[in-house]
């Protein structure tokens, strides 16, 4: 088609191929096989290719009732594992011709400003994050085919979870240490309400219990490197037999307990072994560089784009965790004392 001519219709098409507007719409909308032949298929798909014609999406959004449009929550921007998450969800919606919105909810907690007039009139679903569950109601998104992220399946209000296996990452990181002969732990918690870091403290603390001799503490802080260290610091410091293991919920905790121990003149792992949980780039920039429990942020996004579609279909997604695979590395050896 010639710069500056007018764009084609599917009349055009229609007119080219011989043939009505309706079998047009029938073959692009590929719901033609049984109701024109296959020889009257391929000549409007021909047509269309030699005339450059492109559907109208807005035209067709507007008769649909449907924009194509999913909306991701996720509690911020500024961390590396929603980016992958947002990776993933986008590649799967793309090939579906869908386009996700990405909405941090601020700080990850707390109701956030609705981005829409009207979410339901925006929106043809939404996938969100546990942690960013209280953004749900203001954007009226818990009113839309709803897919959650790290959620509790049995309390979820959507139409679908999508889980990583972290009971498993963490039975992983417990036994990798108690394997190494640790029985002294402190568990650096995420100082965040939400089910996927009660799973993880629940868990741990199931898994050393069933080792005689073994002793846990806790610490909890909010996921910064220098809240972490603060805590870390406190939690080594106290009275009583140091811990000889630090198990932390999240990669960046991990990285405030490296400061921590360096303040404190211990050295990791001969004093301190230290596993963390992500694999996120910060893991092989310390120095010992982590083990870590490696999460594909990813394959998550995908697989929660995927499950939207389902429920969109009026399918049952798939109800399998993702697996998570423990890394090891330097950070993590015989405690000195065994």
């Amino acid at each position: 088609m010639a710069a500056g001519s007018p764009r084609p219709t599917s009349r055009d098409v229609a007119t080219a191929a011989g043939v009505s507007q309706a079998a047009v719409s029938l073959v692009l909308g590929d719901k033609w096989r049984g109701r024109v032949s296959e020889r009257t298929a391929e000549r409007v798909r021909e047509a269309a290719r030699e005339l450059g014609y492109r559907p109208n999406l807005a035209a067709r959004n507007l008769r649909l009732g449907s924009t194509r449009t999913v909306l991701l929550v996720v509690p911020a921007l500024t961390t590396e594992f929603f980016a992958g998450v947002y990776t993933g969800a986008a590649r799967v919606a793309a090939a579906h011709g869908f386009g996700v919105l990405l909405y941090p909810s601020p700080e990850g907690i707390g109701p956030a400003r609705d981005p829409f007039a009207s979410a339901q009139a925006a929106l043809d679903g939404v996938i969100a994050s546990s942690m960013a569950a209280d953004a749900l109601t203001a954007i009226r998104g818990d009113q839309l085919p709803l897919v959650m992220l790290d959620s509790d399946p049995a309390g979820s209000t959507g139409a679908a979870t999508v889980n990583l296996d972290i009971r498993d990452g963490v039975r992983q990181a417990a036994e990798h240490l108690l394997a190494l002969g640790h029985r002294r732990f402190l568990h650096l918690a995420a100082d965040i309400p939400s089910w996927t870091f009660d799973i993880r403290a629940r868990e741990l603390a199931e898994r050393l219990a069933a080792v005689p001799g073994t002793e846990l503490r806790t610490a909890s802080a909010p996921i910064s490197i220098d809240a972490a260290r603060a805590a870390a610091e406190a939690a080594l410091s106290a009275p009583g037999p140091r811990p000889t293991a630090l198990v932390c919920d999240d990669d960046k905790l991990a990285a405030g307990a490296y400061k921590a121990a360096r303040r404190l003149g211990l050295r990791i792992p001969d004093d301190l072994s230290v596993t963390g949980l992500d694999d996120l780039a910060l893991a092989t920039a310390l120095d010992p560089e982590l083990t870590t429990v490696r999460l594909d942020a990813e394959l998550f996004g995908e697989r929660g784009m995927q499950a939207l579609l389902a429920v969109l279909d009026t399918r049952t997604p798939t109800p399998e965790d993702i697996p998570v695979t423990l890394i090891v590395r330097g950070s993590t050896t015989r405690p000195g004392d065994a």
